[in-house]
């Protein structure tokens, strides 16, 4: 008996040992399942339970974790920083109606009869809207696009059979044209896709738009989502937000009083910029004739989204000369008043004589003079004393040439190409005539830009007209001066800049001048050219910049084919208008 117990004790022990293993790891097993069972139900009531629930409820959370949101655009007031929106987003309502549920002629009239009362509709629309309605099998027949929540809020009290809305997101522009030709618009693509085009809406697409989330998981022979087969969510990441360097009273005052002019000289379109010339910062870009974003496609021509203060090159006329006068300054071959007498012609370079305006005779002249009248001869004996190649040197040092870099869709650079056709030093057509501004382009970005150079003590800076960049996480990137070469002795600038005074209160630029200041610039009047040569056609520009002392601004007014003969009386006068209330913007205390 006792021996049999014994058995049954060795035998049960060798069970047990034989079990306990296996015990193990079934224990093992369970409680691995068990924790990843916990954890999921972890991930799914904790860490994902607003998702969850928004995709339970099919409600607007989950679009707005899976689809971005466009950042917005702001301008400022460049005194206080104050900030204003430019583009933002907005939510309207599509009108559609399901013709299913309107079921005989009668109803589909009332209908049409309810909502021509709604929208305004003229016999013709309503007969439309009525065929629209009466279709009896579509599900989906659009009405309208864009409508404003009052306007559903009456629909919704009328209650029309089969008639509904959906809420859509839209660009919106709440300064309508100002800055448009800044700003660009948002198009749709031939899939329909929102899309940024010219401005900054081109240039930042892919920032503005942002990044897509997506959603992805396992469901059931039944097509229901497993609860615990693993799911994953990317969330999307919202566009960036702008802040522009644009001041918005600068840019509303100086385009409207652009636009009237452009109106009463009759010209073909216009284009102004203001400039700081201390950081490079655009203050003002202006362009006509301008459109409205929120309904862009209300234009004659496609033309008129182009930008045309960075689109636009051509060839600047006498308002280059400040250029080439600022190099040979630099280089000491003149002074102010170095001597040079003018005979009216030469006929020594060029196949067709080279002569000045209205084929004056000024006799013996101090470069301020050549400045002052004007005089293209008296340029090319400048250019002479400087040789070809320090002439082309500096025209690249400013800038011509080259894309500025500017943050704007469609930038052109202009071009310089002519002054390369002959080599050697010595003076040929080509340089000859680019030393008056004729035969090379340039867009007035360029033109402000160099001037800048010149007001600012020699330094050119890199143009930008954005400000900050504002991330959805919260990171911010800044923008400010960037200094790209100095191009002239600050003593050569400053000489250039009282020979430039001395233009605008005894030369062709009077209409320029502010009273109580120093104010510096100068006119061109450029012909335009055609298939046969030169045609009577001009271009006509002032670009000059005050206090000359401490420049707060410097400004290029620029007008295409204006029924005026000279940019004397045009450009001008629109630069002294302008620059009297910039300077009394910015409270710059007159210094005469």
């Amino acid at each position: 008996m006792a021996s049999d117990q014994a058995l049954h004790n060795v035998t049960r022990r060798k069970r047990n040992d034989t079990a306990s293993p296996r015990l193990r790891f079934a224990a093992v097993v369970v409680f691995f399942v068990g924790g990843l069972i916990i954890s999921r139900l972890f991930t799914l009531m904790i860490l994902q339970h607003s998702f969850y629930t928004a995709l339970a409820a099919g409600s607007h959370e989950v679009y707005a974790q899976l689809f971005p949101v466009r950042g917005e655009i702001f301008v400022q007031d460049s005194r206080t920083g104050e900030e204003y929106p430019l583009a933002i987003n907005r939510d309207y309502f599509l009108i559609y109606a399901d013709t299913r549920l309107i079921l005989d002629d009668e109803m589909a009239e009332n209908v049409a009869e309810k909502l021509a009362e709604v929208f305004e509709y003229n016999d013709e629309k309503k007969l439309e809207v009525f065929l629209q309605v009466n279709k009896r099998t579509d599900p989906y027949e659009p009405l309208e696009m864009k409508v404003d929540q009052e306007v559903v809020d009456k629909l919704t009290e009328l209650d029309l059979p089969g008639i509904n809305y959906i809420r859509q997101s839209h660009r919106f522009y709440p300064e309508n044209n100002l800055a448009s030709h800044v700003v660009g618009f948002v198009g749709k693509t031939e899939d329909g896709q929102n899309i940024g085009r010219y401005g900054v809406e081109g240039y930042w697409q892919d920032e503005l738009a942002g990044s897509g989330g997506f959603y992805e998981g396992m469901k059931s022979a039944t097509g229901l989502w497993i609860p615990l087969a693993g799911k994953n969510l990317e969330s999307a990441k919202d566009g960036v937000d702008i802040l522009l360097t644009i001041d918005r009273t600068l840019q509303f005052k100086a385009c409207q009083k652009l636009n009237f002019a452009a109106i009463e000289y009759g010209a073909v379109s216009a284009s102004l910029v203001i400039l700081d010339p201390w950081t490079g910062a655009i203050r003002t870009m202006c362009g006509f004739p301008d459109f409205d974003p929120n309904d862009y496609s209300q234009v004659e021509s496609g033309e008129v989204y182009n930008n045309n203060s960075i689109f636009m090159s051509y060839e600047p006329g006498s308002i280059f000369k400040p250029v080439v006068m600022a190099a040979a300054l630099n280089e000491g071959v003149v002074t102010p008043n170095t001597w040079f007498t003018d005979t009216g012609i030469r006929d020594d370079i060029c196949d067709t004589p080279i002569r000045n305006a209205e084929s004056k005779i000024f006799g013996n002249q101090t470069m301020t003079g050549v400045l002052e009248n004007s005089i293209n001869t008296g340029m090319v004996f400048v250019a002479e004393q400087l040789g070809k190649k320090k002439l082309i040197n500096y025209i690249e040092d400013f800038g011509f040439g080259l894309k500025e870099g500017i943050e704007l869709d469609s930038e052109n650079s202009g071009t310089i190409d002519t002054l390369s056709i002959n080599r050697g030093d010595n003076v040929d057509c080509y340089s000859a005539t680019a030393s008056f501004g004729q035969g090379i382009t340039a867009t007035p970005l360029q033109l402000v830009t160099a001037f800048g150079a010149i007001a600012n003590g020699g330094t050119l800076l890199k143009p930008y007209i954005v400000e900050e960049i504002r991330y959805a996480d919260g990171k911010v990137d800044r923008f400010g001066k960037k200094e790209v070469r100095q191009v002239i002795q600050k003593k050569s600038a400053n000489l250039l800049g009282g020979m430039l005074v001395t233009v605008v209160d005894s030369g062709h630029a009077t209409g320029a001048g502010v009273e109580g200041y120093y104010v510096a610039g100068k006119t061109g009047t450029a012909q335009i050219a055609g298939s046969g040569g030169y045609t009577d056609a001009t271009n006509q520009s002032f670009v000059g910049f005050a206090p000359v002392d401490n420049a707060k601004f410097v400004m290029i007014v620029k007008f295409e084919k204006p029924k005026r003969a000279y940019s004397a009386t045009t450009a001008a006068p629109v630069f002294g208008d302008i620059a009297s209330f910039v300077l009394q913007y910015y409270q710059v205390p007159p210094g005469r």
